[in-house]
């Protein structure tokens, strides 16, 4: 992949108590749909992920979210062009997420994750997420 040809895309780790994590399931009949996903979207050019990032989950899940780390990022190409997927870890600062243009949403722990189909781009960050959470 050529540098800075990939799209930015973010997604966030919303983590509530211990071990557990927001996953989304993208709707059925779009790209991916039926998989799910760690909720996020596309930088929008001049924008720092960080603010993409909140922007993105105020637009799908009409939460506020404090960003807390980075995790490690993920180049992958579905076959539409490559992307660079920004992962982070987040905590709700306000509101309870609504499945607003997901096909249902819900509070995972590991135990649960490992039976859903994510997203291929979304499994090394699934992974980096349990291994830090000591599963």
């Amino acid at each position: 992949m050529v540098p800075g040809m990939a799209v930015e895309v973010v997604c966030g780790l919303i983590e509530k108590g211990p071990g557990l994590v927001l996953a989304c399931k993208r709707q059925e009949g779009g790209h991916l749909g039926g998989c799910w996903e760690f909720p996020g979207g596309k930088v929008e050019a001049g924008e720092a992920p960080e603010v993409a990032l909140v922007r993105e989950l105020a637009e799908e899940l009409a939460v506020e979210v404090v960003v807390v780390s980075a995790m490690t990022p993920v180049d992958w190409d579905y076959g539409r062009g490559a992307i660079r997927l920004l992962p982070y870890r987040c905590v709700l600062k306000g509101g309870e997420p609504e499945a607003l243009e997901h096909e249902e949403i819900r509070w995972c722990d590991a135990g649960e994750l490992g039976g859903l189909e994510w997203a291929a781009a979304d499994v090394p960050v699934l992974v980096e997420w349990l291994r830090g959470i000591g599963h």
